[in-house]
């Protein structure tokens, strides 16, 4: 492997989903582990996150000094997750975000002629703030960055406010800004407010005010309009890519879904989400592996009249489709918000269940997460061989094994 090997780490969106993610990370720390690779250091030298993505990119950014303890931490709280850590399931809580949001869309009109109603989400996620807190000791980053753990972390958020879609960075050192048409990354310090800011699903969770350019505006969901989700990494110097989505990159083409009548409000919200969390980063490593196979095709002295270069890539995306776990899973939702998606369109369970790809991104229920955390696991053992091949750990072990044999 050659000392100038960048790697970095890009950890997409998917709300509830994203406890796949998890599970793949647990798997590839215990592969390092397995094969004499663990030498204490931070495999990532890049780490980038979108929307609950980016909650994870920074767990294991702010503790990249002991990554498998940060992922280890990880494990225990999403496996062990319960809706009300993320947001207010209780009917009050409901009653002022939900029910509120619900009748400003139906009569909203008459509502604000005698009340000043003006609800923000479908939920009320003040609770993740305080999970993030707890978990996400953002006070260490700089230290790690400033030591050599981490080279640098990018977390993706959309501005309502302007329309642009901004990267927030923060580095080890200095690293010049990139622009390009509707999206534009600046250097920042990473807090509390970028991380809920990323996450905010649009609709379902309030957008959090950031500062940028001298101004404040707010942000949403880093998933909308993001475009080129493997950028930002590359931008930052990283020369090779794990990307660990929350969806299946391509579907079956034989695939058939019985026509169950007019779309409910929940299907099409739930299609928006899919085209919103998965289609870019699919479209993405496809121009990323077509940009390499034109790279392959020009002599050496072409190469060195171009900025672009070959970017080694790996992907890891579930096998199997996360909207038919979540349909199995559906029931667990508190009943107040069960009661909440049924007027638009969620209910039933298994082959009954409808609107599971919305439920499927706030199913933030242990037994969900769980399952997902195992589907992780296997997936990424199931490329083992391409994942000991990615990071040179093959190599290591086969180097460890000789040293023994000739003691």
């Amino acid at each position: 492997m050659s000392p100038a090997q960048i790697t970095g780490l890009v950890l997409s969106g998917g709300g509830a989903r994203a406890a796949y993610q998890v599970g793949v990370l647990r798997a590839l720390m215990r592969m390092r582990r397995e094969t004499a690779a663990h030498d204490g250091t931070n495999p990532f030298d890049v780490i980038c996150g979108t929307s609950a993505g980016a909650i994870n990119a920074s767990a294991l950014a702010c503790r990249a000094d002991d990554v498998e303890q940060a992922v280890q931490d990880l494990c225990a709280v999403w496996e062990s997750f319960r809706a009300e850590q993320v947001y207010r399931a209780d009917s009050l809580g409901l009653i002022r975000s939900g029910a509120q949001w619900l009748t400003m869309l139906s009569v909203g009109w008459l509502v604000a002629r005698w009340r000043r109603a003006r609800p923000k989400s479908l939920l009320d996620n003040s609770p993740l703030a305080d999970l993030l807190r707890q978990a996400v000791p953002l006070h260490r980053l700089h230290g790690l960055l400033a030591e050599g753990h981490l080279q640098a972390l990018a977390v993706t958020a959309s501005s309502y406010t302007s329309g642009e879609h901004v990267t927030f960075y923060q580095s080890a050192r200095p690293m010049q800004p990139w622009s390009r048409t509707q999206r534009r990354a600046v250097p920042a310090k990473i807090g509390l407010d970028h991380l809920l800011a990323s996450s905010a699903i649009p609709f379902v969770f309030p957008s959090s005010e950031l500062e940028w350019g001298g101004t404040a505006e707010w942000f949403g969901d880093g998933s909308m309009r993001q475009t080129a989700p493997i950028s930002p990494a590359i931008h930052l110097g990283a020369t090779r890519v794990l990307v660990i989505g929350a969806g299946r990159m391509h579907e079956p083409a034989d695939r058939r879904v019985p026509n169950r009548g007019y779309p409910s409000l929940a299907q099409i919200a739930g299609h928006a989400m899919s085209s919103i969390f998965l289609d870019a980063l699919a479209v993405d490593i496809e121009r990323l592996e077509r940009i390499n196979r034109t790279l392959a095709l020009l002599p050496s002295h072409a190469l060195q009249d171009t900025t672009l270069r070959p970017v080694q890539a790996l992907v890891i995306s579930p096998s199997q489709r996360l909207d038919d776990i979540a349909a199995q899973h559906q029931a667990r939702l508190p009943l107040p918000v069960r009661t909440l998606l049924r007027g638009v369109g969620v209910t039933g369970q298994g082959r009954e269940a409808r609107g599971a790809t919305l439920a499927s991104y706030l199913l933030f229920e242990a037994e969900y997460t769980r399952e997902l955390m195992a589907l992780g696991e296997a997936d990424a053992w199931a490329m083992r061989g391409e994942v000991l091949r990615f990071f040179g750990w093959g190599a290591l072990a086969e180097q460890s094994s000789t040293s023994v044999m000739a003691a």
